[in-house]
């Protein structure tokens, strides 16, 4: 068995090209797979394999406390395993046909409670260029929910503070008007009067972008994500916190508050409903749990 799994990794390496990380997550996979099969099931032939004998073997990784991730990614290392035995002839069967990974369930998304939101957005005292940048970019991005990548891609002309609305083009090239709020606006307008020109490098063509880095360069998703962790920690929140949190707080929020699923998934930008519901499912759950935290027989 230990031959022909040396034989398999060869073949995944030179014939398709596998990627390092995905080699040695293949390798550890079957080498647990054919632990079990010789010295569980007491197979000692692959072509001895049983359906059964996979079953048991993914059954065994549940009980293991294995996620359905990592117990899908143990399937396609079987199946790919199986499939190769088949085409050298080592093998007159794949038990591995009608075996079907487990359904991942979809995680969560993290989001701040109105509290936490609120002490992050009142760090950003607007004292300096830099604070006024930073206020005015989490602030704009609670009041839309607009994503990183969008937020860092906008312009200064795809700004109207005036009638309370930007202009966002996703990575999809899909483009919406999403309205601000007064609190975003004026954050917004007191940036590009008074904070973006100090970022402007005199070196340098003057950016189109909204948001500047200290070079006077478009900034970067990661530029922010180092503003966001740094505010974050200031702040005291303990929160697991991504560049997407403030996104999924918006949506939450906003639907806590009886917002149109709808409207929400128009400003979200979301091509499937399906996608903006999973909000409404955190909302419930939410829910749930200030009802058992609150109420006397709960």
């Amino acid at each position: 068995m230990d031959d022909y799994l040396k034989k398999f990794m060869q073949f995944m390496l030179v014939e398709r090209r596998m990627a390092k990380n995905t080699l040695l997550s293949y390798e550890r996979d079957l080498k647990s797979y054919l632990q079990y099969i010789k010295h569980v099931e007491a197979v000692d032939s692959l072509n001895h394999v049983q359906r059964a004998h996979i079953v048991h073997f993914l059954s065994f990784l549940k009980e293991q406390g294995k996620s359905a991730k990592t117990i899908a990614r143990h399937v396609a290392s079987i199946r790919a395993f199986h499939q190769f035995l088949l085409r050298e002839q080592a093998v007159y069967q794949d038990p591995s046909v009608l075996i079907e990974p487990p359904k991942s369930e979809r995680a969560m998304p993290k989001v701040l409670s109105l509290e936490e939101v609120e002490k992050l957005l009142d760090l950003p005292n607007g004292q300096g260029h830099f604070g006024l940048r930073d206020k005015a970019m989490l602030e704009l991005l609670y009041a839309t929910g607009i994503r990183v990548s969008e937020l860092i891609e906008i312009d200064v002309e795809h700004v109207n503070v005036t009638m309370g609305f930007i202009h966002v083009t996703s990575n999809t090239n899909k483009e919406r008007i999403i309205p601000i709020g007064k609190t975003a606006a004026d954050a917004l307008k007191r940036y590009i009067e008074h904070g973006r020109q100090n970022f402007v490098s005199k070196n340098l063509p003057i950016d189109s972008a909204l948001f500047l880095n200290h070079h006077g360069k478009r900034l970067t998703r990661q530029g922010f994500w180092k503003i966001l962790k740094k505010l974050a920690k200031e702040a005291g929140i303990d929160s697991e916190l991504t560049p997407h949190t403030l996104r999924h707080s918006f949506a939450t929020h906003l639907l806590e508050n009886g917002a149109d699923l709808r409207a929400v998934q128009e400003m979200l930008g979301h091509a499937d409903i399906s996608t903006t519901q999973i909000y409404t499912h955190l909302t419930k759950t939410r829910l749930k749990d200030v009802y058992c935290k609150f109420h006397p027989r709960a």
